[in-house]
């Protein structure tokens, strides 16, 4: 995590970046939000030259007991179909990983099958599955932390193997579900305009899907606190996503986050420790209606603008070209007395 922000050490370093940045052959500030990831990625990585090294995109599995009841309109089994999908490389995270040159680590959180060891397929989920929040706490205390130590070991892993930018995303039919009840307690915000139409529900689907979310809130509350509301509603990936989230922070290496599932683990996380924020970069807004309000309440500015709601990390590996122009444009670009170019008069 990035030392306190009144750090003369901190301070001191986010100057030398600027300066850097400003005396570029270019308008002060012209390139944008370029400037904005270069000046993240120095100070995350104590560095005037940081380096995109190795990104691995965690994608992290899990199905949900309430799922059953009809909150999707996918049957719970695509979960494990599309655990199958990543893993034989025919899925959209795996097409974007391809051109980018991201690696792919799929993690079996929670999914409702069992794999077996497999290439590509991490393992050590708490359950096959969480129970059924309608009628009871989503997970026990002692799978929360499972949860989160899954997530930390894969982070860990990456990390130890050279990667220093990690693209975070997941795959669970009923997810959105779980994701809007976390971000009502956690933002807090009300529930109804949290909830959209996940993997394409129509309007019956949409209502039914509300008015069941809501009969959960009136059995479980709407704790504050992100481990109990974890217990109560989350989801087994979502509590991983937490725990890589921590990992990352910890090892200064930046989580590039995906859509409102992934938001979800944000909040979670950053109600936990504000400071994992610091080596967070929110990397798109959702369609899902609840993102934008996640955003707002975490203070966040999404990198992209692109109308997607897929999921599997698919709008956090589109960002990775984009660290690696930052980066190179800092460790890369001439400044004005290199190039002998003139500066502007004053």
């Amino acid at each position: 995590m990035l030392e306190n922000p009144r750090d003369p050490a901190h301070d001191a370093l986010r100057t030398a970046l600027q300066a850097k940045l400003d005396r570029k052959t270019k308008p002060v500030g012209s390139l944008g939000r370029l400037e904005q990831l270069a000046l993240q990625l120095g100070l995350l990585q104590g560095s005037l030259e940081p380096r995109v090294r190795r990104p691995t995109a965690l994608i992290f599995a899990g199905d949900h007991g309430a799922a059953r009841a009809g909150l999707s309109a996918f049957p719970q089994e695509v979960t494990a179909q599309m655990v199958e999908n990543f893993l034989a490389g025919g899925a959209a995270i795996c097409v974007l990983c391809r051109q980018f040159g991201v690696e792919l680590e799929v993690i079996d959180a929670g999914v409702a099958r069992e794999f077996g060891p497999r290439p590509g397929l991490r393992l050590g989920k708490p359950a096959a599955g969480t129970r059924d929040y309608l009628v009871e706490p989503a997970m026990e205390a002692a799978q929360l932390e499972q949860a989160l130590a899954l997530g930390e070991r894969a982070a860990e892993a990456a990390i130890a193997a050279g990667a220093n930018v990690l693209v975070l995303g997941e795959m669970g039919i009923g997810n959105t579900a779980s994701a809007a009840l976390l971000s009502a307690c956690l933002l807090p915000a009300p529930l109804e305009p949290l909830v959209g139409r996940g993997t394409g529900l129509d309007d019956a689907g949409l209502a039914r899907k509300r008015a069941l979310l809501a009969k959960a809130m009136d059995r479980g509350g709407r704790p504050s606190e992100p481990k109990q509301a974890l217990a109560q509603y989350g989801g087994f990936e979502i509590a991983a996503l937490v725990g890589a989230i921590r990992a990352a922070a910890r090892a200064r290496a930046l989580a590039v986050l995906d859509g409102f599932i992934v938001g979800a683990a944000a909040l979670a996380a950053a109600r936990l420790d504000p400071r994992v924020l610091d080596a967070c970069l929110f990397a798109h807004r959702s369609q899902e209606p609840g993102h934008t309000l996640q955003l707002a309440g975490l203070g966040a500015r999404p990198l992209l603008e692109l109308d997607l709601r897929l999921g599997e990390g698919s709008g956090a590996v589109l960002a990775v070209p984009l660290l690696r122009a930052a980066a190179g444009i800092l460790g890369e670009m001439a400044s004005f007395e290199q190039a002998g170019v003139s500066d502007k008069l004053e």
